[in-house]
């Protein structure tokens, strides 16, 4: 016998192996990124969102529709990542806002709430592009509406015939957008949200992937998390190093590969007043002897994790009060440096960045928090509004300084209600610190908003990676391994050499009025061969002042700027 509605309970099934199927997918998803980059982010930034609103809604098993409708909402705009996350987070805020109005939802009601959902969703990107997620989810309420209009009431009609459609359109998207023809893929976030519904669908016969949650995203307890934790490792680290004066700070840097090989929840921050490192072990004493080989420890704390409240350190290690203090803020997810203010002041900056020298750099242009991430990590809309909350200012710029981190950031900035948080759309890290360098103090916001926006638009910005697979795109046959120039409009060079491929890609932009270029180095580059590339840069472009900084970036080798 078919069933004609969906209540609450079932909504609850739905969404969760909905989530599920997300997951299990995410690889899938991300490999089907255009750019080959070492970086993938579409399924990685789906699943985190849609992951953060299911264990929302896994905590309340019970709830009505109006309650599991706001956990949805709530929890995945909160949660959005990149793009592709913020977009599947208005799509789910718009079928909310239709659902919620009602105790069981029927064909019409599910045709209503899939129309709400695109209407939202394309009112959310400035420019929405066909050939996307927002096409196939657009292709699937059309057939929805034309499912209702035919008088339809069987819920399991509705759903084949939607999976049907979504699937249908995703396989046109390379033909919307050519750039997806050319690398031989369908949209990836398109993608995305088919498995969403396939796993929903799956749901709804009893045959969906069970949802479980995992540390983080949340065990069915809180003591099943502690169980987890303690399982894997017991202690946290977190301490100040004291660098002696023959080591220079790259070479501090290199402890982040011994950590990672001895723990997790890696984290190194160099102040200029030390290096903060903090790390979960099973071995605190190994951390603090291979410590003591760069410097002067100078703080500590060592906390046993898996017991809450108790603090056991090796024997003579000094636990203070503010050793405590760093440790928690540390655990919390703040990095020790990144402290609110205490006086208040007009204007603050939050800024977005990878890299223990890129996040130096803008706490020496008065930011005053950096978040860990780009794009290889991208932040939360929900981790961009706790940190804004932190800077004791009146206006807070942020600098989102990746192009699918701008809309998460927006996002941030509608939720909180006011005007409060303003954005500045760098799409790169340079445009950052060109926005930090052009703000003047004593101008207002709005002065200093228009004078960021003019700055970035003069900046050229490039990146070097390295291919993860063979690709054809924008007319260029490139193959696994090779390195690759990518600048704020494509590939810009391919070849064999990061330095040669550097150099290539700052010819193309290059313009006769160009007078500065600034590069930054990342973790994996050592000085001599940054050294190299700068003799080639005076050499080659000699009428323009270079710049060479460390920025201890991961996977981008080399990051360029010309102004």
């Amino acid at each position: 016998m078919s069933a004609t509605s969906i209540d609450a309970k079932m909504l609850s099934q739905m969404f969760l192996a909905g989530a599920k199927n997300l997951e299990a997918n995410q690889e899938i998803i991300n490999e089907l990124n255009v750019f080959p980059v070492p970086d993938g982010d579409t399924g990685t930034n789906m699943t985190a969102t849609i992951m953060q609103a299911a264990s929302e809604v896994y905590a309340e098993p019970d709830a009505p529709m109006d309650v599991i409708c706001k956990s949805i909402s709530s929890g995945s705009l909160r949660g959005a990542r990149g793009n592709s996350g913020v977009i599947l987070s208005q799509l789910l805020r718009g079928f909310t806002k239709v659902v919620k109005k009602h105790d069981e939802i029927t064909g019409p009601v599910l045709a209503e709430a899939f129309e709400k959902a695109v209407e939202t969703a394309y009112k959310a990107v400035m420019k929405p592009k066909e050939g996307t997620i927002l096409t196939v989810a657009r292709g699937a309420g059309d057939r929805a509406r034309e499912l209702a209009a035919s008088g339809e009431t069987d819920i399991e009609v509705y759903f084949t015939e939607i999976i049907r459609a979504a699937s249908e359109t995703l396989e046109t998207t390379p033909d919307l957008l050519p750039v997806l023809k050319e690398a031989g893929v369908v949209d990836s976030g398109g993608k995305g949200l088919l498995e969403v519904l396939k796993g929903a669908y799956d749901g709804y016969l009893g045959k969906g992937i069970p949802f479980e949650q995992k540390t983080g995203a949340g065990c069915d307890s809180q003591a099943e998390q502690v169980e987890e934790v303690k399982l894997k490792y017991a202690y946290c680290v977190v301490l100040r190093v004291i660098l002696s004066q023959n080591l220079n700070r790259k070479q501090m840097m290199d402890i982040r590969g011994f950590l990672s090989s001895v723990g997790d929840d890696v984290k190194v921050n160099d102040t200029g007043k030390g290096v903060f490192l903090h790390i979960h072990t099973n071995d605190p004493g190994l951390v603090i002897q291979k410590s003591l080989l760069y410097g002067e420890i100078c703080e500590i704390t060592v906390s046993n994790i898996a017991m809450e409240g108790h603090i056991d350190a090796p024997e003579g290690t000094p636990i203070t009060s503010e050793s405590l203090k760093l440790c928690e803020e540390s655990e919390a997810g703040a990095s020790p440096l990144e402290k609110v203010p205490a006086e208040h002041k007009d204007t603050g900056f939050v800024a977005v960045c990878s890299g223990v020298g890129m996040a130096e750099i803008f706490k020496s242009l008065g930011c005053d928090i950096v978040i860990e991430g780009g794009q290889t990590m991208n932040p939360s809309t929900d981790d961009i509004i706790k940190s804004a909350e932190r800077v004791n200012a009146d206006k807070v710029f942020i600098l989102p300084n990746n192009k699918n981190i701008i809309l998460a950031a927006e996002q941030a900035g509608k939720m909180t209600g006011d005007d409060r948080i303003v954005v500045i759309p760098t799409k790169t890290v340079p445009q950052g610190i060109s926005a930090l360098v052009n703000y003047i103090p004593g101008e207002s916001a709005e002065e200093n908003e228009s004078s960021m926006r003019e700055a970035i638009s003069t900046v050229a910005s490039g990146e070097v990676t390295y291919a993860v697979r063979d690709v054809v795109i924008e007319g260029q046959s490139i193959k696994q391994g090779d390195y690759m120039g990518i600048g704020d409009s494509g590939i810009l060079c391919v070849g064999n050499n990061r330095v040669d491929v550097t150099v290539g890609m700052l010819e193309k932009l290059m313009k006769s009025d160009s007078e500065l270029i600034s590069v930054y180095y990342g973790e994996d580059v050592d000085e001599n061969e940054a050294a190299g590339l700068l003799d080639r840069i005076n050499s080659k472009f000699s009428g323009a002042e270079v710049e060479l900084q460390y920025g201890g970036q991961p996977i981008y080798d080399f990051i360029v700027s010309v102004e």
